[in-house]
């Protein structure tokens, strides 16, 4: 199994703008270097782990590899919502990002379901 080429873009780009979004929360002091560093983490981390689970060795590999991308992504939208509500970055910035990060766990979720409902019918 392999996730559709549109998913693995996608978190990419998604990566690409956390990366961005970091190096300007990186340019502020206190709390926001510390939320940038875990941003990083979490949002990059999507991207790597869709890719990752595109060489997965077995159906369960790859259910494991987006099962942590999908807890990747809830952790990226929780400091999303963090960097909201502590208005380091007002909300009409972020919610395009927000929006992203929603879809994105929705397709991996979708991609998990299926292939551990594949892997259930017998042959």
């Amino acid at each position: 199994m392999t996730p559709p080429v549109d998913i693995c873009d996608r978190a990419f780009q998604f990566a690409v703008r956390r990366v961005k979004l970091c190096s300007f929360l990186n340019k502020k002091s206190g709390g926001a270097r510390e939320i940038s560093k875990q941003l990083i983490r979490s949002g990059t981390s999507v991207g790597a782990n869709v890719e990752e689970s595109r060489a997965a060795q077995s159906t369960a590999d790859f259910v494991h590899k987006l099962e942590i991308a999908l807890k990747e992504a809830r952790e990226t939208r929780y400091w999303l919502k963090l960097i909201i509500a502590t208005a380091i970055v007002p909300e009409r910035r972020l919610l395009s990002l927000l929006n992203e990060v929603n879809e994105l766990m929705n397709i991996i979720a979708a991609i998990i379901i299926k292939s551990k409902a594949n892997r259930k019918k017998p042959f």
